[in-house]
């Protein structure tokens, strides 16, 4: 036990000096500092725990005393690492709730322990029922507490897919992924520890291994994350959606005039958009909702109204087009190879393509290749 639990510090510390030197570049956001600070803080709170379970021996002298720090450190830290996440989700915006509940949860905690070791009138790490029922109404605070936060978490991971398939023609999807299963880890945290209480040592090396495998993944795809090109997307398609979302509130263009597109008004874009497409204009990769209304020669809100009254969104519009060239090519050009065929669309790569076209079509390029010959 006392190997695991210096290996824990040694990767705490390893994982911290990690995202303590990311680029310049990436520290000059002022937003995913924020966050970058928010998750050092997390990982310091971790080690800290560690580095205290391993000086002590407190795991040796029982599992109440064991469980205190779990709580006392792993609830801040959830608290911090969700709120880094957040902060990179709303681009900064968080509500007074997502700030500080995490500190109340604290700090009630921290009353329950401290009355649980006054009322029982023993130190504070001695084995007595008060401090056991303390330590299990605490973690019913901290799975409260993360309850909220994975909530927050993956409601908010949904409104940014929605406002990057409004925006972004290549695969997001990726980008975000890790965010998924962050809140997925995040909350196993929060049921493990009120287990902990009653785990015996055995079953501790298997949650040791979890645990490093979860942090190190967590820690890594947040590192990973923010030295990309997503945290600007996602600020861009946010600013897009936001100014969309305006007009459809209010029924009306950034001039005052009605987003209710007249007749001749999509007879015209539906003109715009045959001209466009017949030159190929779709097949440009890296293709965003600006630029492509540009070369429509539309303003970008009669585009987007235009999508909207024909039930469509923008990454989905461009998928659509481009996986019916990609259908054209495969019937004409039997010699073509995926990749080519994905590079020729505008799609980011072949294992993108492939993808969206099972999706679109039910089957893959090859059995649709197949489908074709065979007919």
């Amino acid at each position: 036990m006392e190997h695991l639990q210096f290996a824990a510090v040694v990767l705490m510390a390893l994982l911290g000096l990690k995202v303590l030197l990311l680029p310049l570049r990436v520290t000059a956001n002022a937003i995913v500092n924020r966050a970058r600070w928010l998750s050092v803080a997390s990982i310091v709170l971790i080690g800290v725990q560690f580095l205290l379970q391993y000086m002590l021996g407190l795991r040796a002298m029982g599992v109440t005393q064991a469980v205190l720090p779990n709580l006392v450190f792993f609830l801040p830290a959830s608290w911090l690492m969700s709120l880094a996440v957040l902060y990179l989700q709303r681009q900064g915006r968080t509500t007074f709730l997502d700030r500080w509940i995490g500190a109340f949860s604290w700090i009630l905690v921290l009353l329950l322990l401290s009355v649980a070791a006054a009322v029982d009138g023993q130190p504070l790490l001695s084995d007595t029922p008060e401090l056991h029922q303390a330590e299990v109404a605490s973690s019913g605070v901290y799975l409260l507490m993360q309850g909220y936060y994975s909530w927050r978490l993956y409601t908010n991971l949904r409104a940014m897919r929605i406002a990057l398939s409004n925006y972004y023609d290549s695969d997001m999807d990726g980008l975000l992924r890790w965010m998924r299963y962050s809140i997925i880890i995040l909350s196993c945290f929060a049921l493990i520890v009120p287990l902990l209480i009653y785990m015996p040592n055995g079953g501790l090396p298997l949650f040791g291994l979890f645990f490093f495998a979860s942090i190190f993944y967590l820690v890594d795809s947040f590192c990973s994350y923010v030295v990309s090109s997503a945290p600007r997307k996602v600020a861009e398609a946010e600013v897009c959606e936001e100014t969309m979302q305006l007009c459809e509130d209010r029924s009306m263009s950034p001039d005052g005039d009605l987003t209710e597109l007249t007749p001749d008004v999509v007879t015209r874009i539906n003109r715009s958009v045959e001209r466009w497409t017949s030159t190929g204009g779709h097949l440009h990769a890296g293709m965003k909702m600006p630029q492509t209304a540009k070369e429509l020669g539309l303003p970008q809100y009669q585009l987007s109204a235009w999508l909207r009254q024909n039930g469509l969104k923008y990454a989905d519009w461009m998928t659509d087009l481009r996986i019916d060239e990609a259908k054209r090519l495969l019937e004409s050009h039997h010699d073509w190879s995926n990749e080519a065929i994905a590079a020729h669309c505008g799609f980011s790569d072949r294992s993108y393509f492939q993808r969206k076209f099972k999706e679109t079509i039910g089957i893959s390029p090859t059995e649709y290749l197949m489908h074709v010959a065979s007919n």
